[in-house]
């Protein structure tokens, strides 16, 4: 009996410590977002966004194309980082990491309101940093494009993302971006 009680403890330990893992916090300027990462629907995605979100490559990275009633597209590590001697507004959303492009991992999971997603070329497989925030459903995104999350707390936060020209495609002038964004 102790031996069952034992492994239940256990059990409900790893349980958490594997669900928190899976958490990740990030930081805008209104507040903290919590988000939830979905690691078997799109495992190499989430290792991708854990990787660089942990290395610190997010942190003051713009949204650089933020369209309302869309979504809010920001990871350009490349070129989108306001705090790096690379940055310029005009390439931002054109760049990536220096890691590989990542193969498609496109699931059921819909484009819903709070769902973060890989953006890409019109290469499926052409994933690398950049990611979107839907800020309403875009049911026609679905198994075109990885979800790898899912805002859990704090999509108010990002209601009050810069929104951009419409005119331009979402681009931002004087854009908001990531103060950061780490693990739990």
């Amino acid at each position: 009996m102790k031996k069952i009680i034992c492994l239940l403890i256990f059990l409900l330990i790893t349980n958490k410590t594997t669900a928190e893992e899976n958490k990740m916090i990030l930081k805008l300027k209104d507040g903290n977002v919590k988000i939830e990462l979905f690691i078997d629907v799109a495992p190499k995605h989430v290792e991708r966004i854990k990787q660089l979100a942990n290395d610190g490559k997010y942190d003051n990275v713009v949204f650089h194309r933020v369209i309302d009633g869309f979504m809010a597209q920001t990871g350009d590590v490349q070129f989108g980082n306001s705090s790096s001697n690379s940055f310029d507004l005009m390439k931002a959303g054109m760049g990536g990491s220096d890691l590989p492009d990542l193969k498609q991992e496109f699931s059921n999971l819909p484009h819903e309101r709070g769902t973060l997603s890989m953006a890409r070329s019109s290469d499926p497989n052409s994933a690398n940093s950049q990611f979107f925030i839907c800020f309403e459903p875009a049911p026609f995104l679905d198994r075109q494009y990885t979800v790898f999350g899912k805002v859990v707390e704090g999509m108010e936060f990002v209601d009050k993302i810069k929104r951009g020209n419409k005119d331009q495609n979402g681009s931002v002038e004087n854009p908001d971006k990531i103060i950061s964004f780490k693990s739990l």
